[in-house]
């Protein structure tokens, strides 16, 4: 398998093209989990993963609890699907919290601390009030507990990994952006018995859906990607070959095992123009890899020179440029900037990239720059 051939097999997996998710909610329930780190830009991963997909759907899916959205995994910000998220918060909890240990310690949360800080928080969003950080913050504050900075910031991440906190209704501020507001976690994510799994199925289910989403990829991928340990994700391994044989398969690239969801064939080579795709910096064609990453082509900029945009163009699967959107006049403007001169054809793919865009948002989207 040559390069070439990883990156379509990922374009493919990560539904980025063919066979497309029928809706968003299915491109979400196929990669798992989503990091949805700046909202407003998480909405277009799922959209467009999904023919028809769309901002506002999206967000009738986050205020109706179809998604979640929360810290998990790493952890940081991800969407999760409501039937996903019991068992995978019950797989990767413990290691958020584990994972946050020295950060509680700086911040003066101990057990005790804990505890008492999830029931004030549990009591403050129950019976569906649904709050926004500040009125948690104030809930906090009034027991006697760290309330800003910090140790505001890691005592809601301490009630969503103890599976207390969940993303509740959006909130939208007087400027039109959506913030995100807090529920309780079991009014949001109901116990139902057939989508609880014991650790070693929900460890294998991961590890299913990490390679079947993002294959080819590596062990360590996987094991950065989740926030499990590499012995976890090997163990992972073992545990679908033996339940599912055939499911996964491994192949050797440059010395490196890789693994993937078994297939007939490597798929052909597609002839014909590029494609152009404005990914997020944060979507999971780039954050789903660590190891292998270079297939990218390049190191995404999350830390672009000033006044550069950040978001990221692909041409053909690869690095070619970067973006970023503003409204203004109630239009979306695109300012996209590509490394190399283009031609005609690259061109005209940016023009179907920049109208895909308006179709998600709901607007007249032009190109400035």
């Amino acid at each position: 398998m040559d390069p070439d051939d990883v990156v379509r097999l990922r374009l493919r997996h990560q539904r980025l093209r063919e066979p497309y998710a029928s809706t968003t909610e299915d491109a979400l329930k196929h990669l798992l989990a989503v990091q949805s780190q700046e909202f407003a830009y998480a909405r277009w991963t799922l959209a467009q993963r999904s023919p028809g997909g769309t901002a506002a759907a999206v967000e009738r899916a986050v205020s109706d609890g179809t998604i979640l959205r929360t810290h998990i995994l790493r952890p940081t910000w991800h969407f999760v699907h409501r039937d996903d998220l019991r068992w995978l918060l019950a797989l990767s909890g413990p290691r958020i919290h584990q994972g946050n240990a020295g950060m509680y310690r700086r911040t003066g949360l101990d057990a005790v601390e804990g505890a008492k800080t999830n029931r004030v928080l549990a009591s403050a969003v129950a019976g569906g009030a649904h709050q926004s950080r500040e009125q948690l913050a104030e809930a906090l504050r009034t027991a006697g507990l760290a309330a800003e900075g910090l140790g505001l910031a890691y005592r809601i991440m301490y009630a969503e990994a103890s599976g207390v906190l969940v993303s509740g209704i959006p909130v939208r501020s007087a400027g039109g952006a959506l913030k995100q507001s807090y529920a309780l976690f079991d009014e949001r994510v109901p116990a139902d018995p057939a989508t609880l799994m014991e650790r070693p199925a929900a460890l294998a289910e991961l590890v299913r859906r990490y390679f079947a989403s993002r294959g080819p990829a590596t062990d360590r991928d996987c094991a950065d990607w989740s926030g499990l340990t590499l012995a976890d994700v090997r163990a992972g391994l073992q545990l679908v070959r033996d339940s599912t044989p055939g499911t996964l398969e491994t192949v050797r690239i440059d010395g490196v095992d890789f693994h993937l969801a078994t297939e007939p064939a490597v798929p052909v080579a597609v002839s014909g123009p590029p494609r152009i795709d404005l990914i997020q910096c944060y979507d999971e064609y780039v954050m789903g890899y660590s190891a292998s990453r270079h297939y990218l082509g390049g190191e995404a900029p999350f830390a672009p020179a000033a006044g550069e945009p950040a978001h990221l163009v692909l041409r053909d699967g690869r690095l070619a440029g970067v973006w970023r959107h503003r409204f203004v006049g109630g239009r979306c403007e695109l300012d996209i900037r590509l490394r190399t001169r283009t031609d005609p054809e690259t061109e005209s793919g940016i023009n179907q990239a920049v109208a895909s865009y308006g179709r998600f948002l709901g607007l007249a989207a032009i190109r400035v720059g």
